[in-house]
């Protein structure tokens, strides 16, 4: 999502979207309007560093701005700052900044080495055992046990739109049921295999923890729960430096696995007392990394499935169906922005638009323009074309970009002829209607161009740029009603059968030699087409 306000307190929407430049105040021409009678007309700005990251800077505000409590003139802002303007708060979020830095700042990971193997331990397991199987009545308390911690979990937990207040709701509630002085949530880098500190709880603020390698080697490796009864004196743990200098006297540490799959660590300590857990905290533990678990992986599908939904919205007005089942799969890559690639550009444009537009009122030419759009993006998607841009009456659509297709020239002139043919077939319809029959002509050109996504940082447009965009849309200049034009470049460039007949080479603006084009015809075994009206000078390449 970004960077975005959230507001805690005070009058207004309950969230604000950040661009590369803000300004907030009472008055309505601000980017965040801030209904508050103690808030300047302009009281702030907040705007992207040139490093990233976002500055907030008061402009001469009557009653100052706060960030933190703190008046500032101006201040750099961190993921999670609370900002004072008046009687309102808002807390600035930056979903680009890194989550686990605030808790990572305050984690060391001592190494140290395991010197014997675990004695005692609880497997990480989440079954249940069948009722036949249950033949004592400790076993019954103990699946009865992780029933009610999952279901007391799955009241309180929910998908957040934000995953640090799902790790804080889920250390919350772990200290609601367990007693001890500092918690820590730690997840898997599916990146670097790296455990990543991401939340942390302590009931004396401000002191570094010093993880233990060790402990959490145990955990990670064989993924079951450690439970030490007094870590200074533990076996397993006497070489460990980290829990020997912090004087740590009770350490519970357990896997968050979500099947067999490790998503991350949680781990308790006390510091304080001597055998403060025992080993019914550890399987009460154990069965709340099982539900956190879930939580956090649901959580990432949820957001997983959102992303791929957004995805799907902006690709599916720019890529034909089954392209955009394949990218949002994975099954095919697009191209990074600014790649140079060798493209076939299609041009079609209404001929007579403006005097057509001078007969018709503007609601009757919208209608027009949108049913025409309908049935020729159709025949590009068909295709496997993108969608480029429209152009007041002109669709501009591209071959090879941003999905590289071997056939790209091919595909162009086939879908180019398409269109015609779909367009007697529409017009026909209108006719019949008592509507006015439009005409197009079409433009093809292959060649060289810059691929990749133009616009600012709100709103980004895939696009090429390059001289053969440009002969693209002379040729389609050039086209009669009816037509569809080729550079000699597309001519070479196809790979199977086209029947076509050259014309009279064109001068085109921006070029001092004269193109060399053909009109390609359509194949007689086409539907609508007559096999008897072929062009006697048609070349078959």
């Amino acid at each position: 999502m970004g960077a975005r306000l959230i507001l805690v307190k005070g009058e207004g929407p309950s969230e604000y979207l950040l661009t590369a430049f803000n300004t907030i105040g009472r008055h309505p021409d601000n980017t965040v309007q801030v209904l508050d009678r103690i808030v300047s007309k302009e009281h702030c700005r907040i705007t992207r560093g040139p490093q990233g990251g976002y500055i907030l800077r008061d402009v001469g505000s009557l009653n100052g701005s706060y960030v933190n409590g703190q008046r500032v003139s101006e201040a750099r802002l961190a993921s999670g700052d609370e900002l004072s303007l008046g009687n309102t708060l808002l807390r600035f979020e930056d979903d680009e900044e890194q989550a686990s830095a605030p808790a990572a700042s305050h984690f060391t990971v001592m190494t140290d080495m395991l010197q014997s193997q675990v004695r005692s331990r609880v497997e990480a397991s989440t079954s249940f055992l069948p009722a036949a199987e249950i033949d004592d009545f400790e076993s019954l308390k103990a699946d009865y046990e992780k029933l009610r911690i999952a279901h007391q979990l799955s009241q309180k937990l929910s998908v957040d739109a934000n995953l640090d207040d799902l790790l804080q709701k889920i250390v919350d509630e772990t200290f609601q049921l367990i007693k001890a002085d500092r918690a820590v949530i730690l997840l898997l880098d599916p990146d670097t295999g790296d455990l990543v500190p991401r939340y942390v709880k302590q009931k004396r603020e401000g002191e570094e923890i010093q993880l233990s390698k060790s402990i959490l080697a145990e955990v990670r490796n064989n993924k079951r729960a450690v439970l030490s009864s007094d870590a200074m004196l533990d076996e397993r743990f006497k070489a460990s430096k980290s829990i020997i200098m912090q004087g740590i006297r009770s350490t519970m540490a357990v896997p968050l696995l979500y099947g067999e799959n490790l998503v991350g660590v949680m781990h308790m300590d006390s510091t304080l007392t001597t055998g403060a857990f025992k080993e019914k905290d550890l399987t009460l533990f154990q069965g709340i990394a099982t539900q956190a678990a879930t939580a956090i992986e649901n959580h990432r599908l949820a957001k997983k499935i959102e992303r791929e939904a957004g995805q799907r919205a902006q690709f599916q007005r720019l890529l034909s169906p089954n392209l955009v089942d394949q990218i949002v799969r994975g099954a095919l890559q697009l191209d990074q922005g600014g790649t140079k690639r060798e493209v076939t550009m299609l041009f079609a444009d209404i001929r007579g638009f403006t005097h057509m537009s001078e007969r018709h009122s503007p609601e009757e030419m919208v209608k027009t323009l949108n049913d025409y759009f309908e049935v020729m993006v159709d025949v590009l998607f068909a295709h496997g074309g993108t969608l480029d841009k429209y152009v007041g009456d002109e669709i501009i659509g591209l071959f090879g970009a941003p999905v590289h297709l071997p056939d790209a020239a091919d595909r162009a002139v086939r879908c180019g002829l398409e269109m015609q043919r779909a367009l007697a077939e529409f017009n026909r319809v209108r006719e019949s209607a008592g509507l006015e029959a439009i005409h197009i002509g079409v433009g093809i050109n292959t060649g060289p161009v810059i691929a990749g996504a133009i616009g600012s940082s709100r709103t980004l447009q895939y696009t090429v740029i390059g001289d053969a965009v440009n002969v693209a849309a002379r040729l389609c200049s050039a086209a009669k009603a009816g037509e569809v034009l080729l550079s000699e470049f597309t001519m070479q460039s196809t790979r199977g059968s086209l029947n076509a007949e050259k014309r009279e080479p064109v001068q085109v603006k921006g070029k001092s030699a004269a193109l060399n084009i053909y009109a390609a015809l359509q194949d007689p075994g086409a539907p609508g087409t007559n096999p008897t009206s072929r062009a006697t000078q048609s070349v078959q390449r």
